[in-house]
């Protein structure tokens, strides 16, 4: 199993950006999809945004509550997967995880958490007003 490793959470201002990364144990060949969900105190998870990897390499999905504030990329050959997120909100505030599933997805695919087969140990996000 790939182990992923997160960091680049923090405190920030509402209004301000973070870049979260997240590197992969292993380089891996074929097709599969990583991303983020977070999770706030006493909220459910949920889907924040995912990449796809091999034959649909660079299709993204996002969820509408980050759309056209959120950028996720990846650079292959650091085996790191990177979330760019500007104009932050206090609703932004959660614990984030980085994910990795063995197969691509595009919409709402995407958003079934079980899917994914590989976590990281998440990375605190809090956004200030």
């Amino acid at each position: 199993q790939v182990q992923l490793v997160e960091s680049g959470g923090g405190l920030v201002q509402a209004g301000g950006s973070l870049r979260l990364s997240c590197a992969a144990s292993v380089r891996t060949v074929g097709n599969y999809a990583m991303g983020y969900f977070r999770q706030a105190p006493g909220k459910e998870r949920e889907f924040v945004a995912a990449i796809n990897f091999g034959w649909s390499a660079g299709i993204t999905t996002y969820a509408d509550s980050v759309k056209g504030r959120f950028t996720i990329s990846s650079d292959n050959a650091k085996n790191t997967m990177y979330l760019q997120m500007n104009s932050l909100k206090p609703g932004d505030t959660a614990v984030y995880y980085c994910v990795r599933r063995g197969s691509v997805c595009a919409g709402l695919r995407c958003y079934d958490s079980s899917m994914y087969n590989s976590w990281g140990q998440g990375t605190q996000v809090t956004v200030s007003s």
